[in-house]
């Protein structure tokens, strides 16, 4: 899976670097949603007792769905964000979406109670559903207005910046763990020994 960002082809100027701006959007937002894509993997794996193989296959479907974004991204590149690129490109997240929600479901139910609250699994159920309706409305949105929908895209992403919400307790045992009276926040990150964890 590849992303590219590829050089003006005639002059050597500033000027020719400005038609390329949908391109330098478009790789900008990919990259991000991969990096989010990774992010998750991360701290969703850890919690993972062992590889079953219904976590596998979730996870290799939601990976294949995620390596139609190099495609979508050079499509709405080349295109400057015509309406059907962007409506391509929306349909690849709300198929990634649709991958990702049984997959986060089905780790956070090996979670403890004592590191995932109700509170952070109701958080990561609502949010998934709420991106996954706001990538489907950007879809069609885009036949209309590309640029709108391209741009609801990119707000429903902001959404996963952190994997899970802030939590009063958890704020508290970093600091415990700060001052060496509890476990550091990377230890609470390296979670149970997980053979997928990527």
């Amino acid at each position: 899976m590849v992303l590219e960002l590829k050089p003006p082809s005639k002059q050597a100027t500033f000027g020719s670097l400005l038609p390329l701006w949908p391109t330098a959007l478009s790789y900008v937002v990919s990259y991000y949603f991969i990096a989010i894509v990774w992010l998750n993997h991360h701290h969703l794996l850890r919690f993972c007792q062992h590889a079953s193989p219904r976590l596998i296959w979730m996870n290799f479907v939601h990976l294949f769905m995620v390596s139609l974004i190099p495609f979508s991204t050079a499509w709405i590149a080349d295109s400057k964000l015509a309406a059907v690129p962007v409506f391509v490109y929306g349909a690849v997240f709300v198929l990634v979406n649709v991958a990702y929600i049984p997959f986060e479901w089905h780790a956070l139910a090996w979670a403890p109670v004592e590191e995932v609250s109700p509170r952070t699994r109701r958080f990561a159920k609502t949010r998934s559903l709420f991106t996954l309706g706001t990538f489907f409305i950007a879809m069609l949105v885009s036949l209309k207005f590309p640029s709108l929908g391209f741009g609801l895209i990119c707000c429903a992403l902001l959404v996963y910046l952190r994997p899970e919400p802030l939590d009063p307790a958890i704020e508290a045992t970093n600091k415990l763990g700060a001052s060496g009276a509890g476990p550091s926040q990377s230890e609470q990150d390296a979670g149970p020994n997980c053979p997928l964890e990527i």
